[in-house]
């Protein structure tokens, strides 16, 4: 495995960590000012949710319609439109007058822009980096990931202080102008990965193919759903706790970061396939003491320790990818990266409509609940001796030689 300085020694993935983790900045601060302006103009903490998190529902329409496109586009050039694109309609969402369910139908539409980025930004980092490096490379660009949350809602307090959420979107929406520049000056033009034209009949045959096998099955399944729910838990921290909610994100991004630094680096391989199940149990059992009244202190420790299991997803996709051929990886890598944020806007919606008619922190514990069930119910599925045995299911079989390591 390379160490962290030779993987940046790597042709090209410094700026591709670069536009990432600009681009997550953006994202953290908008969505922070966006779920905050929602729930002054309404007092809703559905609404609020789903201002946050509610673009995530946009990703299915995404992936039964323009993940074909994630394989047979120009990485490069569709890389950089995408950052415009989030970066205008970020401005948009900042013009003060427009009613509720015009601010829903920008963010919507972002969402359907994010569910091709997505698979196409991964799967440039297949291309980038040799398979046995992706899981660090991954992990990386995970850890840039927790780091600029950590500074966005940071900063995005600041700001909306000295501001106002408008002015937070603004400055949202300069950041991804920035990643453009940076996708467009520092990333070389390169040609789509597979031939033909992309197509919503294209984008539906590779999904069926990717889902017909039952242990890629079990890795979606399981990459998506206990992740959504602890997601939707997040999404009620605005109303669980408005004066200290950016503490709370912030706090969700410091355990994100160590749990991506110990499962990219430290972890051996012997121990990835066991560790994942009790990662993703770890992800929500620390959110079952909100059913209690917590102190500050103790709701801080309790979600940076929920959000050390987040790093259960990076051993869950090197497993995906294990099982994947690479005409369909950026395909793959999209599916699950929609579907994901598409569970994750589905759980906002649910927390969010659970705490309408309780509380903020009945919700929270409801999700987490769920979120255990559902891990232990996909346990039997995700063990190591099924994989050989389904490998070759629908039609892309487990690779002769060492297992590629993946992200």
């Amino acid at each position: 495995m390379r160490t962290y300085r030779e993987l940046f020694r790597a042709a090209e993935f410094t700026p591709l960590f670069l536009s990432s983790a600009v681009l997550v900045g953006a994202q953290t601060l908008s969505g922070l000012a966006l779920g905050t302006l929602v729930y002054i103009r309404t007092g809703s903490p559905l609404l609020s949710a789903l201002a946050m998190f509610g673009p995530s529902l946009a990703q299915v329409i995404g992936a039964t319609t323009l993940l074909a496109a994630a394989d047979r586009l120009p990485p490069h050039a569709a890389m950089t439109g995408s950052c415009l694109a989030f970066g205008l309609g970020t401005a948009a969402l900042a013009i003060p007058g427009p009613p509720v369910w015009a601010t829903f139908a920008i963010v919507l539409s972002l969402g359907l822009v994010a569910s091709l980025a997505g698979g196409v930004r991964y799967g440039l980092l297949n291309e980038i980096l040799p398979r046995e490096d992706y899981l660090l490379g991954r992990s990386v660009l995970n850890m840039s990931v927790s780091t600029m949350q950590i500074c966005g809602f940071a900063v995005g307090g600041v700001l909306m202080t000295s501001l106002s959420p408008r002015g937070t979107l603004l400055a949202g929406a300069g950041l991804y102008l920035a990643a453009a520049g940076v996708t467009r000056f520092g990333l070389s033009p390169r040609p789509p990965r597979a031939a033909g034209r992309p197509s919503v009949r294209e984008t539906w045959r590779n999904n069926a193919l990717l889902w017909s096998s039952v242990p890629r099955r079990y890795a979606y399944l399981a990459l998506w759903v206990p992740n959504g729910l602890i997601v939707g838990c997040e999404s009620l921290f605005v109303p669980y706790a408005p004066r200290h909610a950016g503490l709370l994100f912030a706090s969700a991004a410091l355990g994100m970061l160590a749990g991506d630094v110990l499962a990219g680096r430290f972890v051996p391989d012997r121990w990835r396939e066991r560790l994942a199940a009790p990662l993703r149990l770890l992800l929500a059992a620390p959110y079952l003491l909100f059913i209690l009244p917590l102190g500050l202190p103790l709701a801080v420790a309790a979600v940076v320790l929920a959000s050390i299991g987040y790093s259960s997803s990076l051993l869950l996709q090197q497993r995906l990818m294990t099982l994947t051929p690479d005409e369909l990886s950026g395909h793959a890598l999209g599916l699950h990266s929609s579907g994901m944020l598409a569970m994750q806007g589905v759980g906002a919606a649910v927390a969010g409509a659970v705490a309408q008619h309780a509380s903020p922190a009945t919700a929270m514990a409801a999700m987490a609940a769920l979120s255990v069930t559902v891990t232990l119910v996909l346990a039997r599925g995700l063990r190591p001796e099924r994989r050989s045995k389904w490998a070759g299911a629908g039609g892309c079989g487990h690779r002769a030689g060492k297992p590629e390591l993946t992200g």
